[in-house]
């Protein structure tokens, strides 16, 4: 796969790009009904491949409300502060510019905010957390501390996993098969198939037991191809964060940890990318990748 030159969606991206199946997703998350013909409009932004993605699905409803879901396996303390980059770039999308010139005010639509994670780490069910939480105090300054900020973004972040948040997924059922193929990856993974084998047996497995079986049967190599992509990206980041922290260590100083880092994710990023997902392509392990790059 061309991994540089053009958009890549991840599976989340590509399963939920539906307005109908979005429009069930919010309902669920915000535990509200909206009729079936409620318009929902995908407005994305795809401008880059998935790896580097400005974010993976954004959408209105009747033009009243623009919302934003990002799918995390990692936990990402940071979400907020990304989410309000990605909200300024969403309504730069779907807003006249030259209106913002006007002497009459602007209606917009209101924004929503959301995370589902479905990583191994524990994570609670739910957890809300806000860009003011990231605010440095003006300790020292000898300002007061105002009481409201003169900017925020509040964002749900609702764990997807298996067993979690129930009255959600039974009220999306393709959240429910999305869980559940992750799951199912997860499990052959850890009963020792390789990647690509513990993928295609997940993919398997659904469409045998009517898990996305009609989406599945029509998508079925899409689908593995990106969950190889994803996974393999997981660990390729997992290969460059530990030689970033193992050439700032060399140098003994928090300067040069810092330093080593930044610069080894640059690498990363620049120069090894091709070669270290390329090690993964080929079926290696986490550790086999390692031993081949030092």
């Amino acid at each position: 796969m061309d991994l540089n030159n053009s958009y890549k969606s991840s599976v989340f991206s590509f399963i939920f790009s539906n307005p109908d199946i979005l429009r069930e997703l919010y309902c669920a998350l915000e535990n509200v009904t909206l009729p079936k013909d409620t318009p929902v409009v995908i407005n994305t932004l795809n401008e880059v491949m998935f790896m580097d993605r400005i974010n993976d699905i954004s959408f209105e409803i009747a033009g009243k409300l623009v919302v934003l879901i990002e799918h995390q396996s990692t936990v990402n303390p940071n979400m907020a502060l990304r989410l309000l980059i990605y909200a300024a770039r969403i309504y730069e999308k779907i807003t006249d510019a030259k209106k913002i010139y006007s002497e009459i005010k602007m209606k917009i639509p209101r924004p929503e905010f959301f995370v589902l994670y479905n990583g191994e780490a524990p994570f609670p069910d739910v957890k809300t957390e806000k860009l003011s939480d990231m605010f440095e105090t003006t300790e020292g300054l000898n300002l007061p501390e105002k009481t409201v900020p003169a900017l925020e973004l509040v964002v749900k972040t609702f764990n997807i996993n298996e067993g979690k948040n129930e009255a959600i997924i039974r009220k999306c059922k393709t959240l429910a098969h999305y869980s559940a193929l992750i799951a199912k990856e997860r499990e052959f993974g850890k009963e020792g198939y390789n990647r690509r084998e513990a993928v295609k047996k997940a993919v398997y497995y659904c469409r045998n037991h009517d898990i996305m079986r009609e989406f599945l049967e029509e998508n079925a190599s899409e689908v593995m191809n990106m969950l190889m992509t994803e996974w393999n990206w997981d660990d390729a980041k997992q290969v460059w964060q530990e030689e970033a922290h193992e050439k700032g260590h060399a140098e003994g100083r928090e300067e040069g940890l810092q330093q080593g880092h930044e610069q080894g994710m640059q690498q990363g990023r620049e120069e090894e990318r091709e070669k270290v997902l390329a090690l993964f392509e080929q079926g290696l392990s986490l550790e086999e990748v390692k031993q081949r790059l030092r």
